[in-house]
């Protein structure tokens, strides 16, 4: 790699469930540096049994981010990673007319079958190459269109969560190419809007805005917020605004064949492909395409992931229980192992709440040893999701029917020492953990790329190799894990069979 004497300066804003960040990053040619700026919650609020995002006082976030990011000097750039499938809409003045929703929210309860009443399942996902969600933004607009039509009337334009901050930014309204890829609205294929989706579904055509690329510049801080903080008018690139696709950039790897686990309160396992994998297998796996980087797809399977513990650990501190995360962990660590499992995939996860005693009823309508303490329940879902991992694993080598020597774990998730080592040796494969920012620097590598500071994606990978520590787990206990492997797809099989 050419050394270059350079000292870009952008700043990446990455936006979790539960948290945000302003994070500085420092190329100086070789390396990049970061630096928080700023951080702050991201809590839901419900009102009227609805569960929406607090989506001005987020932007307001922003705005002290920037506020604080004057005594770093001239920023360069400015690019923003989200959550997938949220939205906003705007009317014709491009004024909200509510705040988003939540994905949690119980509003797209049955639209999913509801939505193959109108178009075939097997089309719709020939079309969109996305796993069927009732998240996905496709099921939110119509619930919206079945309950609440007015509002979809009284709509101008769709906004997904980065594309709106971006608009707030600049008063450009675009739509990145990453995050229009998890709406179950987009032809995986052509990389654009599926007409016959929208019609389908009777949507609006006029809601959705141009797709641009990742890594488009799309304009620079409007003037007015520009003079409100007294700041310089910097660039706003449309990084991967999907935070897994951002993620994926910074997977430090030197093989074209790989696989990664971007793991945080959602866990994206998959491999990056040149061009989608849509076919009858990838569609009874229920495997989502998604528009990656450098006109790449990423072909993963979606994995309820750490909300599990996140959860759990909410539920305790209502019960007066105050833990850290390391100290859950160090419970777990000694518990007894293999007690039971759960498919971390079940809906009945999928809402906030009392974690900790629906798997205890799980354990119970599957016939297993109920889990009683904290250690227990965390050892149980560390186990399950290490198990999940493999299960989804085999189903994406089964349709790319291709062999991976390590699995590339990034993400906060990789900060669970006993996670990684469950995942490798759950997977009988060597793990390769970190970087810990990997969605950061993603967001970081894509704006540099945007300007020419970096070449192309395998020198990005090459300079976060180089940024950022990694740590390796090999496995242990291999027979043992593969023995209680088959525990858990019996424990699956048996519970799916109890529901039917």
């Amino acid at each position: 790699m050419e050394t270059k004497n350079t000292n870009k300066k952008v700043l990446a804003f990455d936006f979790g469930a539960s948290s945000g960040r302003a994070m500085l990053g420092v190329y100086d040619g070789t390396k990049i540096g970061i630096e928080e700026i700023h951080r702050f919650s991201n809590d839901p609020v419900i009102l009227g049994g609805t569960m929406y995002w607090d989506v001005l006082r987020l932007f307001y976030e922003i705005k002290q981010s920037l506020i604080k990011s004057k005594s770093f000097g001239k920023i360069d750039s400015i690019g923003i990673d989200t959550w997938g499938v949220d939205f906003a809409l705007l009317d014709e003045y491009g004024n909200l007319l509510e705040n988003p929703i939540h994905y949690r929210d119980g509003r797209t309860a049955g639209m999913v079958e509801k939505s193959f009443e109108k178009i075939e399942k097997e089309e719709f996902y020939d079309i969109t190459g996305n796993q069927f969600m009732e998240i996905n933004t496709a099921f939110q607009l119509l619930a919206l269109k079945e309950k609440r039509s007015h509002l979809l009337e009284r709509a101008d334009v769709m906004l997904l969560m980065p594309d709106l901050f971006n608009y707030f930014l600049t008063g450009k309204k675009v739509t990145e190419n990453s995050i229009a890829s998890t709406t179950q609205l987009f032809d995986a294929k052509n990389r654009t809007w599926s007409e016959k989706v929208i019609n389908s579904l009777g949507l609006p055509k006029k809601l959705f805005t141009e797709i641009v690329p990742s890594g488009t510049i799309i304009g620079q801080i409007s003037e007015d917020i520009s003079e409100e903080l007294k700041i310089e008018m910097s660039d706003v690139i449309a990084v991967a605004g999907h935070d897994t696709q951002s993620a994926l950039v910074s997977v430090p790897t030197l093989e074209d064949d790989f696989v990664f686990l971007s793991c945080g309160t959602w866990s994206l396992l998959g491999t990056e492909i040149d061009n989608p994998i849509i076919n009858e297998k990838s569609s009874h796996y229920n495997i989502t395409n998604e528009g990656a980087y450098g006109d790449k797809a990423s072909f993963l399977k979606n994995i309820i992931g750490l909300w599990l513990i996140q959860e759990s650990k909410r539920q305790w501190e209502r019960q007066g229980k105050l833990y850290s995360f390391g100290e859950l962990e160090e419970m777990a660590k000694n518990t007894t192992s293999f007690k039971c499992f759960i498919d971390p995939d079940d809906p009945v996860f999928v809402p906030s709440g009392n974690i900790p005693d629906r798997i205890r009823e799980y354990c119970i309508k599957t016939n297993q040893e109920i889990p009683q303490t904290e250690g227990e329940i965390v050892r149980c879902i560390n186990e399950s999701l290490a198990m999940k991992y493999c299960y989804s694993l085999e189903e994406i080598k089964d349709c790319t029917n291709k062999e991976y020597k390590t699995m590339y774990m990034v993400g906060g998730g990789i900060q669970s020492k006993l996670l990684c080592q469950m995942t490798a040796s759950a997977c009988n494969m060597k793990v390769s953990a970190g970087p810990v920012e990997a969605t950061v620097l993603g967001n970081i590598a894509i704006q540099l790329m945007a300007t020419n500071e970096i070449k192309d994606l395998k020198e990005a990978r090459e300079v976060i190799r180089n940024s950022q520590e990694i740590i390796y787990y090999n496995p242990q206990d291999s027979i043992l894990w593969k023995d209680k492997y088959e525990d858990f797809k019996r424990i699956i099989k048996f519970k799916e069979m109890v529901t039917c």
